[in-house]
């Protein structure tokens, strides 16, 4: 009797002992569970606020021009770009043509910096009276080329409704905006020529009117 009494109990806490690494790979493999749990809902979390916060970096320092016609006279007209955005950009090319015609009839090269929140503006009556004959009226496109961030972009074209009359600038007024934002331009689709015309040195120009004043 003695020795039954006291055997017994060993028995079971052999047993409880036995149980007790398997109760700790169960609490281990649930534990697990929830902390990868968290940390799929952590990452979920951490990629949606960081394609917020890309939205909002793109949105605000993506470039972005605004182009604008103007008739001060019967005899002039102005065009008016302004930079939404806050990145300055540095203007290459202003291109004017019908919208019926693919090729423009109005290309002027350009190397002037354009600060965010500013606008640039230039005359162009006497071109648009070239480019149109002296009795026209119609639709007529303009259109930006410019640098920002080291890449090459171009706007979409927007559409002014202009009439020339005996080569005087009766009405030039816009007629919708662009359809789409700016496009980056891929090398293949620029001319060699128009690349070679564009990627000039800005910075050895400056350097070079500066020793040209010093001397």
């Amino acid at each position: 009797m003695y020795l039954q009494w006291f055997h017994v109990p060993s028995i079971q806490l052999s047993t409880l002992l036995a149980c007790i690494p398997v109760v700790a790979t169960v609490v281990t493999c649930i534990l697990s569970l929830v902390l990868a749990r968290a940390t799929l809902r952590y990452a979920e979390a951490t990629d949606k606020s960081l394609a917020l916060a890309r939205e909002e970096y793109e949105r605000e320092w993506s470039p972005e021009l605004h182009i604008k016609l103007e008739r001060v006279s019967s005899s002039e007209a102005k065009i008016v770009i302004t930079n939404l955005a806050k990145i300055s950009v540095l203007l290459q090319l202003v291109q004017l043509r019908r919208p019926s015609q693919g090729v423009p009839f109005g290309r002027y090269f350009l190397n002037d910096p354009l600060v965010g929140g500013m606008t640039w503006t230039d005359k162009i009556g006497q071109r648009l009276v070239a480019g149109m004959g002296d009795d026209f009226e119609g639709q007529i496109s303009a259109s930006v080329t410019f640098y920002a961030s080291g890449r090459l972009f171009r706007t979409d074209w927007f559409r002014f409704q202009i009439k020339i009359s005996d080569g005087n600038i009766q009405r030039l007024e816009p007629v919708n905006i662009a359809a789409r934002r700016v496009q980056v331009l891929e090398k293949k689709d620029t001319p060699e020529e128009f690349r070679r015309e564009l990627v000039r040195d800005v910075a050895g120009d400056l350097v070079e009117s500066g020793a040209n004043g010093n001397s």
